[in-house]
């Protein structure tokens, strides 16, 4: 799960980790007592939407307008916040069809002596949490580990014990902070680290970490995912959630109890089980096809889960054409193909299905469809499944 900017900062405010001053504004009036309340001479006026590159983003129709603007009063911080509500930023990871904004956060200036890379990520090689620190602040850190790696410096930590003093350190050395800021950095990271696991947080960023003029260590961005997995745990969290920046699409099948990731493509895809499914759509590519999603059904899938998981790919206009490829282990053949049938009529198909069984009851199973007078094509493999669909979906 996905949260705001100032969300993130909020959690790390109360864990004593350093970040602006910065109030939320949803209107032009708002932004303008927000600069008046920080009463800085400088602040930053950011656009707050669920995608990274908001600084080089820009309003669509507008190009001048950027997602992350520099202002110097309480008149031109209330332009900026009308110029960015209710228009749609396209960043480097929105893509053309951009994001609503519909709020910003006006945030206090900074003394900026010098920008770093923090980041957190699970290392499931190692099974821990790993620190990940740059001295190239403030820019992608994607295109760094591309061109230059060297400049990345990395920590695993124990999640119970934390990030040690030395390991921050270590890093702090690597990165060339010396004097009061290697206490500074000492205490930021060790931070974020216990933020990390506390949180069950899956991924944590700060790009750029600044180092002000005096030697403290601020957040100056703060981007936070979660494992949807540990979210019991976490209520609070639970109420920073904006479906409103969600794709609906998966919202409305996590609701049904599928695992559904969309995709930019124009075959849909209904498998059961995670590997089977990136199997499915490395298989359709490999023979000419996009996938238009990841879909994971489960190995226990009901008519209800099958008939909202056809929906959900049907509602797609990208979509002509829906392959399902399952394999009956816990569940029948049988049951499965009974399942298709009742959704496909419940439907009402406008492309073409194609269907791949394998497992239990398999021949029981593919009977039943074959005996049908539904309009749907069998396969007998993964492959011949795959060049089935990628024909169909070409109208071949």
């Amino acid at each position: 799960m996905k949260i705001h900017e100032f969300q993130a900062k909020a959690i790390l405010r109360e864990a004593g980790v350093a970040v602006p001053a910065g109030i939320v504004a949803r209107s032009r009036a708002e932004a303008e007592a927000a600069f008046k309340e920080l009463a800085q001479p400088l602040a930053v006026v950011k656009a707050q939407i669920h995608a990274g590159g908001r600084g080089k983003g820009t309003i669509q129709g507008n190009p001048d307008q950027h997602g992350v603007q520099l202002v110097r009063s309480a008149e031109e911080a209330g332009e900026v916040a009308e110029a960015l509500l209710g228009k749609k930023l396209e960043t480097i990871q929105t893509g053309p069809e951009g994001q609503e904004v519909r709020q910003v956060l006006v945030e206090a200036g900074c003394d900026i002596a010098r920008e770093l890379y923090l980041g957190i990520v699970v290392d499931r090689g190692a099974s821990k949490p790993v620190l990940m620190v740059s001295s190239e602040g403030g820019v992608e850190i994607e295109k760094v580990a591309e061109e230059t790696p060297e400049k990345i410096f990395k920590e695993p930590f124990d999640p119970d014990l934390g990030l040690m003093s030395y390991q921050a350190r270590k890093l702090a050395a690597k990165l060339g902070i010396t004097g009061p800021s290697v206490r500074a950095a000492d205490k930021f990271m060790r931070g974020l680290c216990k933020v990390f696991v506390n949180k069950d947080c899956s991924l944590a960023e700060i790009n750029p970490l600044v180092i002000t003029g005096d030697g403290d260590m601020m957040a100056l961005d703060a981007k936070m995912t979660f494992d949807e997995n540990a979210l019991f745990r976490h209520n609070d969290i639970v109420e920073f959630r904006d479906r409103s920046e969600e794709e609906p699409a998966e919202t409305r099948a996590a609701e049904a109890g599928l695992s559904f990731v969309k995709l930019d493509g124009n075959i849909g895809c209904l498998v059961n089980g995670a590997g089977l499914a990136m199997s499915t759509m490395d298989l359709i590519q490999y023979h000419g096809g996009m996938p238009a999603n990841f879909l994971d059904v489960g190995g226990g899938a009901n008519v209800d889960q099958v008939t909202e998981a056809f929906r959900i790919l049907l509602a797609d206009p990208k979509v002509k054409a829906v392959l399902v490829n399952i394999f009956g282990g816990i569940m029948q053949c049988t049951t499965i193909a009974n399942a298709i049938m009742e959704a496909y009529q419940s439907v009402g198909f406008n492309v073409p299905l194609v269907v791949r069984l394998e497992g239990t009851e398999v021949k029981e199973g593919r009977a039943i469809l074959a005996n049908s007078d539904l309009d749907i094509i069998t396969a007998e493999g993964l492959t011949d499944a795959a060049q089935k669909v990628v024909a169909a979906a070409q109208g071949k």
